[in-house]
């Protein structure tokens, strides 16, 4: 029998060398190390590891708060926030899952069909953007863009698959060129809130927009919510919403019917041939203090911000009075010493020491007339008189700044000037007493005024009403603000007889008499100012400026005018200055009813107010505006009318132009002969079409033809002519 073999099994040692041992020792102690110092330490490499943790495990997504919207006085918006829309469409295939749910664009030719039926893109460009290559998504160009929410609602009702929106906010002024320097404008930009968050929102950079920024703006509101790698809330994780305060909407003692008057007063001395450098129109309501209308030519439109210049002449740009300084200097001198208006003067020049010549605007003069009279003649020579005799210049300049001249007078726009009241020399504190050589604003004037028609009592003048907060509530009311006693009621009784016999007789009696409105009880001082420039004054260059109110017993209204260079093409400078305050004071004496038409012998002008429109049958708006006689332009040809100027609440006269936006895509070029310069610019801006003007008055040619289809690519003259509304007239 054979023996079995016995099996041995041996064991083979491995030697490792020592080196290799040390280095993995040594690399275990680092790793173990690292893991140590990051779990137990708070900042890594100078970053704070749980801060750096939780940033990339949690997002904070911003809710804008939605910005206040402005109105007048009655409700009526003039700006207001809205949103403008991209269409865009998803063409990657990977974005549907469900094929019963398609989330990209599954039929590109009847998509492009569809969509060419509400938007203005034809089907084969349509194809074009649809039918890229390798890209996610794709935008449709210009004509895509700014969508409005009727046109958005029009696309989402197709229900076409991949098709979406991309929502953009934007400032909207809808009465154009109206009210500009005082509404302002705000404009989207990118900047860091209070918590170091980059948003994307409204800045306010002009007028009110800039001024109550903050209070329009609110507060953005977020969501703060953990997430995945991929950008997705992590379901079941803690989520913490935080909602946005809208913004207050503020209320401007601004009346739109007002403020119309004022416009087309500007627009019709323009129209009729008269010219100036600048021009500013201000009025308030006598009782409170409350600003009514402001508006001032060149002006812009805040939609474009096409301006030219960037301060309002009735706030931040001071100028030299001239003689309605002269309502002032004669103040002073009924208050601070015995005022003998039946007192006599010796008219004409007087001689300073200085050797300086200071003359009326008569240089022969009138002889010996008296205090009063030279108040109706604008005498210079009378303020020199009142000056040596009765008061000294501490006391003048001491009035002139407790009325509010030199100072500024808190009113709620930014970049308000205080203007200048310095006169030290004998011939300084002459020109000072009759507005030269010194510097105001309107806006001190409003205020000056006030003090005349409310027996000596200087109000405060405001530009806000009111301002509502985003629960309704009313946050702030403005009202008549007293603020001290500059004079009696004898002496302020007496300024109003002054004034009044500045308009109350001929020529060679007083400088007013081109302002007679009978049965209007208008009371005015007139003020004609040199032009300062840097060798003295120019030669036949000119401030026109009129402060006057009206009825004078128991004044309503106060406003200041003034103008800078006016013209009426005859190197006269009375017609365009009585023609706007003539108009303006026919107009708001009707539209407040001032006056008993039993008694007085005021025109009432033939008015409609406009009613809202809004998605009514262009039909029947067009025939009851015909009715009126009223100028209407109708843009598309659609059946129901989606917006309008002028809007809700304005009384129109039927020299007016209206203007009916239908809901028709396919706008056309309206014909422009015969429009004002200020109506072509209104329509243009529903035109949306880019355009150049040549010259002032009407509009005589265009370069494209009407009925001609509006595309991206057109730019449209227009030129206008003077002599076409001379040539109509005859």
């Amino acid at each position: 029998m054979k023996q079995k073999k016995k099996t041995t099994i041996s064991t083979n040692s491995i030697k490792l060398p020592i080196w290799i041992i040390l280095v993995g020792l040594l690399s275990f102690c680092l790793v173990a190390g690292r893991v140590i110092y990051l779990a137990l330490s708070e900042y890594v490499d100078g970053i704070n590891i749980q801060e750096f943790a939780s940033s990339r495990n949690s997002t904070t997504k911003i809710l804008p708060a939605k910005r206040g919207t402005i109105y007048d006085v009655n409700g009526n918006v003039l700006a207001q926030t809205v949103s403008s829309y991209t269409l865009i469409a998803y063409l990657e295939e990977s974005r549907t899952t469900n094929k019963n749910d398609p989330q990209h664009v599954v039929d590109i030719n009847y998509t492009a069909l569809e969509l060419s039926k509400v938007i203005d893109i034809d089907y084969e460009t349509l194809v074009k953007y649809l039918s890229k290559n390798n890209v996610y998504q794709t935008e449709f160009g210009p004509k895509g863009k700014g969508l409005t929410e009727l046109q958005k609602d029009a696309i989402k009702d197709l229900n076409l698959p991949g098709i979406d929106f991309i929502e953009t906010q934007k400032r909207y002024y809808p009465y154009g060129d109206f009210l500009s320097y005082t509404i302002g404008y705000a404009i989207e930009k990118t900047y860091q809130d209070e918590n170091g968050n980059e948003v994307t929102g409204l800045v306010g950079e002009m007028g009110i927009e800039k001024e109550y920024d903050d209070i329009l703006s609110g507060t953005d509101g977020y969501t703060f919510y953990q997430r995945d790698r991929n950008g997705y809330r992590i379901a079941g994780t803690k989520e913490i919403t935080v909602d946005a305060i809208d913004g207050s909407d503020i209320y401007l003692s601004i009346d739109a019917n007002v403020q119309l008057f004022l416009e087309q007063a500007l627009d019709n001395a323009e129209n009729n041939g008269y010219s100036w450098e600048w021009y500013t129109l201000l009025v308030a309501d006598a009782d409170t203090g409350a600003i009514l209308g402001s508006a001032s030519n060149p002006s812009f439109d805040p939609n474009k911000r096409n301006m030219t210049n960037y301060l309002d002449y009735n706030i931040a740009v001071p100028f030299e009075p001239g003689s309605t300084m002269k309502i002032y200097t004669y103040m002073a001198t009924m208050e601070n010493s015995e005022y003998n208006g039946s007192k006599t003067y010796k008219s004409g020049t007087y001689k300073a020491k200085d050797g300086t010549v200071i003359g009326d605007w008569s240089r022969a003069g009138w002889g010996n007339i008296t205090y009063d009279r030279g108040f109706a003649l604008s005498s210079n020579t009378g303020i020199i008189s009142l000056l040596n005799n009765n008061i000294n210049k501490g006391t003048l300049k001491s009035y002139f700044n407790k009325l509010g001249f030199g100072t500024q007078t808190g009113i709620e726009l930014p970049n308000e000037s205080r203007g200048k009241i310095a006169f030290n020399y004998e011939t300084e504190y002459y020109n000072a007493g009759f507005g030269q050589g010194i510097t105001t604003t309107p806006i001190q004037n409003i205020k000056a005024l006030t003090s005349i028609a409310n027996d000596g009592m200087l109000l405060q003048p405001y530009y806000i009403d009111r301002i509502v907060d985003h629960d309704g509530e009313i946050s702030y009311q403005g009202e008549r603000t007293e603020l001290y006693q500059v004079a009696s009621t004898n002496t302020t009784n007496k300024i109003k007889d002054l004034m009044e016999d500045v308009v109350s007789g001929n020529s060679n009696t007083c400088t007013g008499y081109p302002y007679y409105m009978p049965g209007y009880d208008l009371i005015i001082k007139t003020g004609s100012a040199q032009v300062a420039s840097s060798t003295g004054y120019d030669t036949g260059e000119v401030i026109k400026g009129i402060a006057g109110m009206w009825p004078k017993e128991d004044p309503e209204i106060i406003f200041y005018v003034a103008s800078k260079k006016p013209n009426d093409g005859k190197n006269g400078r009375v017609k365009p200055m009585s023609s706007v305050v003539k108009e303006i004071v026919t107009n708001i004496s009707s539209y407040y009813e001032i006056y008993d038409d039993t008694t007085n012998e005021v025109e009432v002008l033939d008015m409609l107010e406009i009613t809202s429109y809004k998605n009514k049958n262009t039909s029947e708006v067009l025939s009851t505006l015909k009715d009126f006689g009223v100028k209407t332009i109708i843009i598309g040809d659609g059946n129901k009318v989606i917006d309008h100027y002028p809007s809700k609440g304005i009384k129109i006269t039927n020299k007016d132009l209206v203007i009916l936006l239908t809901n028709d895509n396919n706008h056309k070029i309206p014909d422009f002969t015969g429009l004002s310069m200020n109506e072509a610019k209104t329509l243009l801006s529903y035109l949306d079409i880019q355009y150049t003007i040549e010259g002032n008055g009407y509009v005589v040619s265009q370069s494209i033809a009407k009925d001609t289809l509006i595309t991206d690519e057109m730019v449209l003259n227009l030129v206008l002519k003077d002599y076409y509304v001379k040539e109509e007239k005859k």
